[in-house]
């Protein structure tokens, strides 16, 4: 769907003759949590009771009470036409003609040229999906995990063929990660039934997992990524600091719940190890069954339902629960890696205000191109690219990312590209460089 942000909700910013006008003071000051407005090309939406009942969670949307949530509002809905229906009746107003046309000191002139740019981009259909090359992504899973079996029907459960299924089927579940995440933000059929089915089939079927426990949080980290308080990723429980603020606030108060300074290290025992076999897992059940999520919980039974009708000939019970669990604890290495290197060396901070770009370029960068890289991360090397443009398609990063670098060269916002390697060592490094923070603050007196 070609989305045209400057007219998303009709109007483009044309004054509506006996419409309320606003400023952004008033605006500004519903942002709490029984009373919230936001802007969307100049309109003033009361959405105080729709938070509620907004299908991708209230938080999602709650975080850009008070501001601007154009640009947030036009990259999470493919279909405009669609969602404009849901917010005529929440509008109470307009910004008044003399109010800038951004909120919080953002760059007016990063704004405009950015919308040009999605502009451009949509013309030259970079937002058109290709529902061949995630068929044939679909396909290369479903023969993964038949190749898997037929190790085993070949040679039998000795460690070399029980340590290649594992292999193999960790690689599925790795690949099936990146495309629920495909599916989860796009709308890679026209009928978003199809899209909604595919997305609960990959991520329950052939991960095990639930699709709204994902939804919730991940857009969320998208809306304000690495921002505390928004983004679920940054949220460590304690278990680390991260960025350069966190540290020291830590060390202000005292706070020593592990001992930070050895993070780096530790890093290595509770980070990839547990995140998928213990945190996610808890977190996937517990949010299931306390929200009802019947139909999710149908998903996650039948991944279970399959992995054991297959795998129990082999191994038995207790030999398929200990492969299970090996393959879980090879797939969180894979994921914390892949995912973690574009975000944890990135600035980790409060809220900004930023506008779209500025903010996500800070929080953000990419791997170089490769085929190698490409697949082994889903093509989360162009994590600039997602950010900036969740609805785009993967294949369709590497067309927008020269435009995307040359635009951030005009305004002077950094466009950071990695080595893979140096992308895992710096994950390392900013923990070690954050722990180091938080000493210097803990002795201080």
């Amino acid at each position: 769907v070609a989305l045209q942000p400057r007219s998303a909700m009709g109007g483009g910013g044309q004054h509506c003759q006996g419409s309320r006008l606003y400023t952004w003071t008033e605006v500004q000051q519903h942002c709490q949590r029984s009373d919230q407005w936001l802007v969307i090309d100049r309109k003033v939406y009361d959405i105080s009771e729709w938070v509620k009942r907004h299908p991708g969670g209230h938080r999602v949307i709650g975080h850009y009470a008070g501001e601007d949530a154009t640009d947030a509002f036009v990259a999470f809905h493919p279909e405009l036409d669609f969602v404009r229906k849901f917010l005529k009746p929440l509008l109470i107003g307009e910004l008044d003609p003399s109010e800038p046309c951004q909120d919080h000191q953002k760059n007016a002139a990063v704004t405009k040229d950015f919308r040009a740019l999605r502009e451009v981009l949509e013309r030259e259909g970079l937002f058109r999906t290709s529902p061949l090359f995630f068929c044939l992504y679909l396909g290369h899973l479903l023969v993964l995990e038949m190749l898997a079996l037929l190790v085993l029907w070949h040679w039998g459960t000795g460690w070399i063929p029980t340590l290649l299924c594992a292999v193999i089927l960790t690689t599925s579940q790795a690949q099936a990660g990146w495309l629920q995440h495909d599916f989860g933000h796009l709308s890679v059929f026209r009928k978003s039934f199809w899209n909604h089915l595919l997305h609960k089939f990959v991520i329950g079927h052939l991960k095990g997992a639930s699709a709204s426990w994902w939804n919730h949080l991940h857009f969320q980290h998208h809306a304000k990524p690495n921002i505390f308080g928004k983004d679920p990723d940054v949220n460590t429980q304690h278990a680390f600091v991260i960025g350069s603020i966190q540290p020291i606030e830590y060390g202000i108060k005292k706070l020593k719940y592990l001992p930070y300074n050895h993070q780096h290290q530790y890093f290595f025992l509770i980070g990839p190890p547990l995140i998928i076999p213990v945190i996610f897992n808890m977190q996937n059940v517990r949010i299931m069954l306390s929200r009802r999520l019947w139909v999710d919980l149908a998903w996650w039974f039948s991944f279970y339902a399959r992995f054991f009708y297959s795998y129990i000939p082999f191994y038995g019970v207790f030999g398929s629960l200990a492969l299970i669990s090996f393959i879980r604890f090879l797939e969180s290495h894979w994921f914390v890696w892949v995912t973690q290197m574009n975000h944890i060396p990135m600035e980790i901070d409060h809220e900004k205000h930023q506008d779209w770009l500025t903010m996500q370029l800070s929080a953000t960068c990419n791997i170089e191109q490769s085929f190698f890289n490409d697949w082994f991360s889903g093509h989360l090397n162009f994590q600039i690219e997602h950010h900036l443009f969740p609805t785009m398609p993967r294949h369709n990063y590497w067309k927008a990312a020269p435009m995307v670098r040359a635009l951030c060269e005009k305004h002077g916002v950094r466009y950071q590209v990695k080595s893979l390697w140096q992308g895992f060592t710096d994950i390392v490094g900013s923990l070690k460089k954050s722990g180091d923070l938080w000493l210097d603050a803990y002795l201080h007196k």
